[in-house]
Formats: C-alpha cells, sequence, structure tokens
C-alpha cells in the first residue's frame, strides 16, 4: 500500500510540473497577444526584433518570471482551496471566492513590481524618474492584461479540474457496477449452488424428522439469507444493524449444521449499529474462514464479531487450517477490498500472526 502511495504522490507531483510549464507557457504567450489586441498600433510593436538581441531576451526573461508568478499563485490558489471549500458543494462560493483571490493577488504582484521598478530605478543624479503618461498608461495596460491572464488560469484550471473529476466518477461508477456485478453473481451463485442447496435441506430434514419447531426455525432463517440476498447484493452500502441480522440468520444454519464445532462471540457496540458498510461482508469473512479452518467439536473454531474504539468492526477467527481447500470463488476477501477502494478513503486491514487471522473493516458513517 505504501509503494502504491508513494507511486500516486510521484504522479500527482508530475502532473502539477506539466501544470505549471503549460500555464507558464500560455501566460507568456497570451501576454504579448493580450497586449498587441489592445493596442496593435503601440510604438513598441515597431521594429520590435531590430532591437539589441540582448534586450529582447531580458525582456522575455523577465516577462516568463512575471508568467510563472502569476501561474504558479493561481495554482497554489486552486489547490488550496480544493481541501476546504470544493466545487462539488459549494460550487457558486467557490468560483466568487477563487476569482476575488486571483484578483487580488494579480493586482498585489504588480502594484509590488511596479513599486520596486519605481524605486530602484534611478535616473541621473540619483534623482528617482517620476512615471510619465506613457508609463501609467502602460501600468494599467500591464495589470488589465494580467487579469485578464488569470483569469484565463484560472478558466483553464476550473475546466481541467471539472474534466478530470468527470473522468473519475466515471471510472469509479463503471469499476463500482463491476464490483457489485461481481457481488451479485456471488450471491446468485450462493442461491444455486447444489452443495449449498443440498446441504441445508438435507440438514432441515433431519430436523424435522427430529424438532418440527427447530425445523421452522431453521426454514425461517433460511429464506431470511436468500431474501437478504435478493434485496441487498445490489446496493452499494448498508448499515451494520441489518448486516448482523443477516448474520445470525447465517449463523443458525452454521451452528445447525456443524453444532459444537464452531463457536461465535458477537460484541458489537450499539452506538456503532448505525453504521455502514458493503452488504454481504460478513456473510463472506465468515464463509472464509469455514472454508480454510477445521470445524472439531474438540477444538471448536472459534470466531469473533467486534467493534473497537476506532470506528472499525472486527472480524477474528482462531486458525485451525485444514490441508484440502474447497476450490474458491475468487470473490471473498478481494471483493470486499475493491469495494473499500471505491467507497471511501479507508483501508481495510488484515493480520496473520499464525494463531489468528484478523480482518478489519472500517465502520462508513451515515451519508
Amino acid at each position: 500500500m505504501r509503494d502504491i502511495r508513494i507511486y500516486k504522490d510521484e504522479n500527482n507531483l508530475i502532473s502539477k510540473n506539466k501544470r505549471r510549464l503549460i500555464f507558464t507557457f500560455l501566460s507568456f504567450l497570451l501576454i504579448y497577444l493580450v497586449a498587441y489586441i489592445i493596442d496593435p498600433f503601440s510604438n513598441c510593436w515597431a521594429g520590435y526584433f531590430q532591437r539589441n538581441m540582448f534586450e529582447i531576451l531580458g525582456e522575455w526573461t523577465f516577462t516568463i518570471i512575471y508568467s510563472f508568478i502569476i501561474s504558479e499563485f493561481s495554482i497554489i490558489v486552486h489547490d488550496k482551496l480544493d481541501k476546504f471549500l470544493t466545487w462539488k458543494d459549494s460550487p457558486t462560493e467557490r468560483l466568487l471566492l477563487e476569482t476575488v483571490i486571483n484578483l487580488l493577488t494579480v493586482l498585489f504582484i504588480n502594484l509590488l513590481l511596479e513599486y520596486l521598478i519605481s524605486k530602484y530605478y534611478v535616473g541621473p543624479q540619483n534623482v528617482t524618474i517620476a512615471p510619465s503618461l506613457e508609463e501609467k498608461r502602460g501600468m494599467i495596460q500591464n495589470i488589465t492584461i494580467s487579469v485578464l491572464i488569470a483569469l484565463m488560469i484560472m478558466g483553464i484550471n476550473i475546466g481541467s479540474h471539472l474534466i478530470t473529476n468527470w473522468k473519475n466518477e466515471s471510472m469509479r461508477a463503471a469499476k463500482l457496477d463491476q464490483v457489485i456485478l461481481e457481488t451479485e453473481l456471488q450471491s446468485l451463485k450462493l442461491q444455486i449452488d447444489p452443495h449449498f442447496v443440498f446441504n441445508n435441506l438435507s440438514v432441515l430434514s433431519e430436523i424435522i424428522l427430529e424438532d418440527q419447531q427447530s425445523g421452522y426455525e431453521y426454514a425461517e432463517n433460511f429464506s431470511k439469507i436468500y431474501r437478504y440476498l435478493l434485496i441487498n447484493s445490489k446496493k452499494d452500502i448498508i448499515s451494520l444493524e441489518e448486516e448482523l441480522n443477516f448474520l445470525n440468520a447465517y449463523i443458525f444454519l452454521i451452528k445447525s449444521r456443524f453444532g459444537d464445532g464452531v463457536n461465535f462471540e458477537i460484541n458489537v457496540n450499539p452506538a456503532k449499529r448505525n453504521f455502514q458498510l458493503p452488504p454481504l461482508t460478513l456473510q463472506l469473512l465468515v464463509e472464509n474462514a469455514l472454508k480454510h479452518n477445521q470445524t472439531n467439536k474438540r477444538k471448536p473454531l472459534k470466531i469473533k464479531v467486534y467493534t473497537n474504539a476506532q470506528n472499525q468492526l472486527v472480524v477474528e477467527n482462531i486458525l485451525i487450517p485444514i490441508e484440502n481447500v474447497s476450490e474458491s470463488s475468487g470473490i471473498g476477501i478481494s471483493n470486499i477490498i475493491k469495494r473499500y477502494d471505491l467507497l471511501s478513503n479507508l483501508k481495510l486491514q488484515i493480520k496473520n500472526d499464525g494463531k489468528t487471522f484478523n480482518v478489519i473493516l472500517p465502520l462508513l458513517a451515515q451519508a
């Protein structure tokens, strides 16, 4: 996971550096383009390339530095605002605030540069030369151009941000649909799995012969499982309360099959029952524990489900590995990991110390 985060950070850094180069280059071109459009008959355009090459290079160097400063401040403002005022939550407020900050920043930079130039440009006899009408006109023109450049960069920034978000959301939706489809297929597979049906019907017939009331309870829980699978397998998330109710029905069937060969301990804080998680998570984890471990009355498989102080749900089982593991469906824990990756930035943790196997699930707050 650490390597993946480092890779993503490096990619973000490369992307930001590309943005800086593109914005600086565009700003450089736009400064001259807008200046020419505003005043195409200015004396500065007549014989522009007949001037001394060092003078032209000096001007271009200053313009590139100026373009970089304007671009950099626009990028910084955009990135900082993303942290506490997103386009998704407050689009109008974000547009107004980003526009105002960019304009004020550009005005401040221009006034600062004009002040430094006027302060350190000293004429003959160390007398500071007062700006002429032409120079004042040029200063106003520079500020106007800078404001237009800042607005253009802001527009490009916003457009790039919205397009990237749209692409990410589209990809996320597509991936989530695929994972939900996998989960739905898993639930359908469980419904038509001949071993699952045969085993449970065999247990049901045996229980009915011994005790009709117990048989009735078994059939009720069996129907609850199918109902849950049909209704909730297509959902993104579900409350912990509903998932635990499903688990209780599932545990009833397991206990009826394995008896004292498996023990369950459920200790969930009532205050956490309104938190959410992907549906079928607990069923997949319990099924995983049963699939890979022995169920022996002399040494029963112990499975614990409990919450901790970090708003996490822990599913823990002791390890009594079996030699011949039944063929895996390929869904299980990998499916849960995929769904958490798509639903939130929170990551589940898997711990195996050789004695116990723990899956620590972050609980998602209600939307």
